[in-house]
């Protein structure tokens, strides 16, 4: 019995050393690299998570009262939490990759329709600095070794959704982290001159 108890105590020391080893696979395919540990899940993030309440109490006060919500951008986004990630995918249907969840949910929430690369979105809008980031802003990260190669939606409170990489799901994350805070760009706001427009022409 002793044996075997050493046994298991060795095997759950052996997982638990997987679990902070970071692997790369050379058949892995994405818009950014494999991540570190410092990959958190929403569920594992009690801040993440009540950014997401806040929003979609919002989103539900609003609906309620026949107003629009200010943050429509967001709340639109939240709506596909846990769709998976694919490259090339631009709908709830196919999944998501990280442009394809911006666009749709741009379109969708401000029928507004802008590029399908990262790079080409960054070039719409108007230039924010970090510290006057505001929910709804376009963030943007070098995660493959060129500028504004990703591109998520700020919630606030450090936090923003993407559509990740292969194997994951649309989620929110944590912009300190040292993944990204070393991968970040900057961001974007989108211009409510070309909202106001584009809601007019529809």
């Amino acid at each position: 019995r002793g044996l075997r108890l050493l046994a298991l105590a060795a095997c759950v020391a052996g997982l638990a050393g997987c679990a902070g080893t970071h692997q790369k696979s050379s058949a892995y395919t994405s818009e950014i690299d494999p991540y570190e540990t410092e990959w958190v899940a929403t569920a594992d993030d009690p801040i993440g998570m009540l950014v997401v309440q806040k929003f979609k109490r919002e989103r539900q006060r609003s609906q309620g009262s026949g107003v629009s919500s200010d943050n429509a951008l967001v709340s639109e986004a939240l709506n596909y939490l846990g769709i998976r990630y694919r490259f090339g995918g631009n709908s709830p249907d196919t999944g998501f990759d990280c442009s394809g969840l911006v666009t749709y949910t741009a379109e969708r929430s401000l029928g507004l329709k802008l590029p399908r690369n990262a790079a080409e979105i960054a070039q719409q809008g108007v230039s924010v600095s970090k510290s006057e980031l505001k929910a709804g802003d376009l963030v943007f990260f070098n995660t493959m070794g060129r500028r504004y190669s990703h591109v998520g939606i700020y919630l606030g409170d450090d936090r923003f959704v993407h559509s990740p990489s292969s194997g994951g799901v649309v989620r929110v994350e944590n912009m300190t982290l040292a993944y990204w805070s070393k991968r970040y760009n900057g961001a974007r706001r989108i211009d409510t001159s070309l909202v106001a427009t584009a809601r007019a022409s529809n």
